[in-house]
């Protein structure tokens, strides 16, 4: 080997075998590297998004559940059909998504099953408690009997300290799982940039090094394969560019908003139920320090919960349908409030039907104000899901095609780099 690159035809052999051996290598390592960056793109589009959206909408089905478990009791013996239905679509929609997440858990993932297998086994066993202390409750209630309304607290207390807590720990399983394909898919490909480079300076020297020698300006084929090498390198480069633009447009734009909107719609909730708790405990259930009502304590927490996650949502909307929504949710938020604090001045003044009938009846009710501060949540939870699916489609679509192109590329470099060397070789015959 020694007596072979002593001589200028076997420097020449090596230098042509050292191109080749790098070309293919940058093609190859560039297909591996952007092919798992465009995989996990598409996870986060297709994939561990929508899993962390079907999981915050399993918390509000659970939550809203029980908020219209309790609005329905308040209703009286006869519960209204509209509310047994929308109870009834609540624990069915929490079913199918349970369903739905097991399914996903048995098909393995980047690390979110194994986390989220035991919260999933956790509601599956719960669900069907809770469900029959409803009905206990339920039945109760249609004979008059006192003993509902502690089935249904009893209810609730499974509810909030079993049911919303696993849920709660699924949510955040499936979202560090979208968080970790974000991570991949915005990594940028140092190992494929590094060996280009490498490739593209030793494509100079050779150029270099035939000049010299020659005193020829160009060598086509090393001309060639330093023009489809740099293309090829400025094709990653730009494609990493645009991909990790579009992620970062779909985090900030779309994925920050909808967690503090998911967290706004949790805390309506809560505090909806708690709202109606209230009257159902008529005063029965007290804080542990012995002084105030716990169900309406538990409500001015949420209520302030959702106060601060409306102002987060506020100064994350950015354009103006997002905005607008948020503010009509804050609106009706402050409307909720004022009619709560009249509903509880006339509980306190002993008027117990007409406090449950400023929070369960007709007309200007702090239900209706409910109604129209989730249906705000909504609206802007379904604009920002379009926001976010739409920025992150863009960042998926920047890295399509690269993989093959790349390949392609490097493979002409490294055949135009041999033809070029080889012209060389050709004068020493």
């Amino acid at each position: 080997m020694r007596a072979v690159v002593a001589t200028p035809p076997g420097r020449l052999c090596l230098l042509g075998a050292v191109l080749a051996a790098l070309l293919v290598a940058f093609g190859a390592v560039t297909a591996l590297e952007v092919t798992g960056r465009s995989s996990a793109a598409g996870d986060v589009v297709g994939r561990s998004q929508p899993l962390s959206a079907d999981a915050a909408h399993l918390y509000r089905s659970l939550a809203d559940a029980d908020t219209v478990a309790a609005g329905g009791f308040l209703a009286g013996a006869q519960e209204p059909a509209d509310l047994r239905e929308r109870y009834d679509t609540d624990v069915a929609t929490a079913a199918r998504l349970l369903v739905k997440a097991a399914a996903d858990a048995g098909a393995g993932g980047a690390g979110g099953p194994s986390r989220s297998a035991d919260e999933i086994a956790t509601l599956n066993e719960r669900l069907p408690v809770y469900t029959g202390l409803v009905e206990r409750a339920r039945a109760a209630n249609r004979q008059g009997l006192p003993l509902g309304g502690a089935y249904l607290r009893y209810a609730n207390g499974h509810m909030t300290t079993d049911l919303l807590p696993a849920a709660q720990r699924l949510y955040a399983a499936e979202t560090a799982r979208l968080a970790e394909d974000e991570r991949r898919a915005r990594a940028w490909p140092v190992p494929s940039l590094a060996v280009g480079a490498l490739a593209l300076a030793v494509l100079a020297a050779a150029q270099w090094r035939d000049y010299r020698r020659t005193h020829r300006v160009l060598n086509p084929g090393l001309v060639a394969a330093a023009a489809a090498t740099a293309v090829a390198l400025l094709w990653l480069a730009g494609a990493h560019t645009l991909a990790r633009a579009g992620l970062d447009d779909a985090r900030v734009h779309g994925l920050d908003s909808l967690k503090v909107l998911n967290e706004a719609r949790i805390g309506s909730l809560k505090a909806r139920a708690n709202e109606n708790l209230t009257l159902v405990a008529r005063g029965a259930v007290l804080t542990d320090d012995g002084r105030s009502d716990k169900y309406e304590t538990d409500h001015g927490v949420a209520m302030a919960g959702l106060d601060r996650a409306l102002a987060g949502a506020r100064g994350l909307a950015d354009d103006e349908a997002g905005r607008a929504a948020v503010e009509e949710a804050a609106r009706w938020t402050a409307e909720w409030r004022e009619r709560h604090a009249a509903a509880r001045r006339t509980n306190d003044e002993g008027d117990y039907d007409g406090a449950l009938a400023r929070v369960v009846g007709g007309g200007p009710s702090t239900g209706a104000a409910f109604d129209r501060v989730d249906a705000a949540l909504r609206t802007a939870v379904d604009h920002e899901q379009g926001e976010f699916t739409r920025a992150a489609a863009r960042g998926r679509d920047a890295l399509a095609g690269l993989p093959t192109g790349a390949a392609v590329l490097a493979a002409v470099a490294a055949v135009a780099a041999v033809a070029g060397v080889n012209r060389r070789l050709a004068e020493y015959r």
